[in-house]
């Protein structure tokens, strides 16, 4: 797998994750 995929991957997870903690609400 390349790096690049790896990156966007965590990047997509890790503001997925922010916006889930910054609207409990919605989740």
């Amino acid at each position: 797998m390349e790096t690049i995929i790896m990156l966007s991957i965590t990047a997509l997870m890790f503001v997925y994750l922010l916006y889930a903690l910054l609207r409990p609400e919605n989740f």
